[in-house]
């Protein structure tokens, strides 16, 4: 099938891939074949069900290397389920009574487009190639090719999902300046809170990242400044069993000693806890589209200061999050190599007819290829048995307890 149309699309939340990964992909078709048209879908599948659309011209396709020096997205993203009809109706995205997938479809078909790229998580990628489906059943070809995007890095079985990197590094720069304000009281309690709502790896590499500007710093002891009190105390993760009395008895013992503890925590770490004891409260837990519990309103980084100040006797508590600064950066050197690997792939993939999310199968020796749609899914586990993580535990001197399945 000739390829004549080409359509891209980003959902889901910002990740520091998006807008490189769209100048990337509109590069790649100027190069193998200049005559396809490339049209983007404005908000995701928000833009898709209302027809919302940009052509991008010949000045759009000149100024696409621009894209790599810059984070959010150009065509703009939404948190928009194609299958929650209830939600599509309530936010006027279609009438009552219609099929949101039937009326994105339509929309594809009527726009001509022969190939989509859809550049999100799991839930991105599986609804297009729903979408393909539908289209194919009504005797209509569409090629779907998608690129991971989390900063969760948690999609299956795909080993490193496009921004990770990046958000990692990012994570680790907004850390070393909430750290410094660690002199600001007397026993002061800082409790970094770091974006991953199943998946610890994230917070995990933020704090590998994070040690490792501070194994590259000068200290003055004499003076004050010691590698200590800069140093993170204990990383809590979804995939780590968190005993608050063990670890606050541990982590009092740090505060008497050097006057402060810093505590990198995954918003995910202690959800399921936290849930629970608010609805058995009676307190309504609010959730989007997705049915993802809203993490931003039950304040996992509160509710974990709660805990732990009494008991480590802190007079000063301070809980930032990093994940709004970290998400929507330029992609860092690693991360743009790696979309230019990916978007070059995608292209050549759409060309020919393969459709899949294109990434390296963890499954398959790390080959980076088009990865067939019903393998994909979210969710993976960090890996906490890998040994650089538990050499970091062991330096800090927390344990590692890996946390039953939920």
């Amino acid at each position: 099938m000739a390829v004549r149309r080409v359509a891209l699309l980003t959902a889901g939340g910002f990740a520091p891939c998006l807008s490189s990964a769209v100048g990337g992909l509109i590069e790649r078709y100027n190069e193998l074949d200049p005559s396809i048209e490339i049209i983007a879908y404005q908000y995701g599948y928000h833009g898709l069900l209302t027809g919302n659309k940009v052509v991008i011209d010949e000045e759009g396709r000149k100024q696409a290397p621009i894209l790599h020096r810059f984070g959010g997205s150009p065509i703009g993203n939404s948190r928009v389920k194609l299958t929650n009809v209830a939600d599509a109706v309530k936010r006027g995205l279609v009438k009552e009574g219609e099929d949101p997938l039937r009326v994105a479809a339509e929309q594809l078909k009527a726009d001509g487009v022969d190939v989509l790229h859809t550049i999100g998580g799991d839930d991105t990628n599986t609804t297009a190639a729903d979408l393909a489906a539908y289209l194919h059943e009504n005797g209509y070809e569409l090629t779907v090719v998608g690129l991971p995007k989390t900063i969760d890095n948690d999609v299956v079985p795909i080993r490193q999902s496009l921004g990770a990197w990046t958000a990692a590094e990012e994570a680790a720069g907004f850390a070393a300046n909430i750290i410094g304000e660690h002199r600001s009281g007397p026993r002061m309690l800082i409790v970094h809170e770091v974006m991953g709502r199943h998946c610890g790896w994230l917070t995990a590499a933020a704090a590998k990242e994070y040690r490792k500007w501070l194994d590259a710093q000068e200290w003055a002891p004499a003076l004050g400044l010691t590698k200590e009190r800069w140093d993170v105390h204990a990383v809590f993760l979804p995939e780590l069993e968190i005993d608050i009395d063990a670890e606050a008895a541990r982590l009092k013992g740090v505060m008497d000693e050097i006057g402060n503890v810093n505590i990198f925590l995954s918003e995910g770490a202690g959800m399921h806890e936290i849930v629970e004891q608010l609805e058995a409260a009676g307190e309504e837990v609010p959730r989007d589209p997705f049915g993802h519990v809203k993490l931003d309103t039950i304040n996992p980084g509160q509710w974990f200061a709660k805990q732990f100040a009494e008991k480590l006797g802190a007079e000063k508590v301070m809980v930032q999050k990093s994940g709004y600064y970290s998400r929507a950066a330029a992609a860092n050197a690693e991360d743009l190599r790696l979309i230019k690997s990916m978007t070059d792939l995608a292209v050549e993939c759409a060309l020919r007819g393969e459709a899949g999310v294109i990434g390296h199968d963890e499954e398959d020796g790390d080959k980076l290829k088009a990865i067939a749609f019903p393998r994909i899914a979210g969710g993976k586990a960090f890996d906490v048995s890998q040994p650089w993580f538990g050499e970091l535990l062991e330096s800090i001197g927390q344990p590692l307890k890996p946390a039953a399945a939920h």
